[in-house]
């Protein structure tokens, strides 16, 4: 899903052009964030582009699954994805000043050419939420543990700390042991 941009410059808001494709984008995402995709189904991509200024806005709205590790066992998790993007293409860093800084701009370089594929599989990738867990683990499955180590929730361990605080009244004398020697 490639366009050169001068194309694109020629629909309007009230006729724009218009897109609907299956995007095959699993081995972009293997490729570049291999250690958090798993898995990936086409992405169903539809939307418009058209012309506003000399710039061309892109309104898209993606459909896809993904299959992710989870964040605390890393066993496979569907991440269904369903989100619109809006995106603004400029042909000079001049034209991306009347753009907020919240909004989504690109310069285009030399090539002249709007990449939708590369700007379906970025915003994917942003869509990966960073705390992904099993519907096991959103159940309160036992935490996963091995010889020497667990591992606990936030409350598990502040309890385990405040416990440590604590100190065996057998052994409360001690603290008082090097306070009459001197120090060297």
């Amino acid at each position: 899903m490639k366009w050169y941009f001068r194309d694109l410059q020629k629909y309007s808001d009230t006729d724009p052009f218009t897109f609907n494709e299956n995007l095959q984008i699993k081995a972009d995402l293997l490729d570049r964030y291999a250690d958090e995709v798993i898995d990936a189904s086409d992405f169903q991509v539809e939307g418009t582009a058209f012309a506003d200024r000399g710039d061309v806005i892109i309104d898209a709205h993606i459909i896809g699954k993904l299959v992710v590790p989870s964040s605390r066992s890393l066993t496979p998790v569907d991440l269904p994805l369903d989100f619109t993007v809006e995106e603004f293409y400029v042909p000079s860093k001049a034209a991306e000043s009347r753009y907020g800084k919240d909004d989504v701009v690109f310069v285009l370089d030399e090539d002249d050419m709007v990449d939708m594929q590369r700007a379906v599989v970025d915003n994917v990738i942003l869509h990966i939420p960073m705390h992904v867990l099993s519907p096991e683990e959103l159940a309160g499955k036992e935490m996963p543990s091995g010889d020497d180590w667990d591992v606990m929730s936030v409350d598990d361990y502040s309890k385990q700390k405040a416990e440590l605080k604590t100190v065996d009244p057998r052994l409360a004398e001690l603290k008082n042991f090097f306070k009459n020697r001197d120090s060297r």
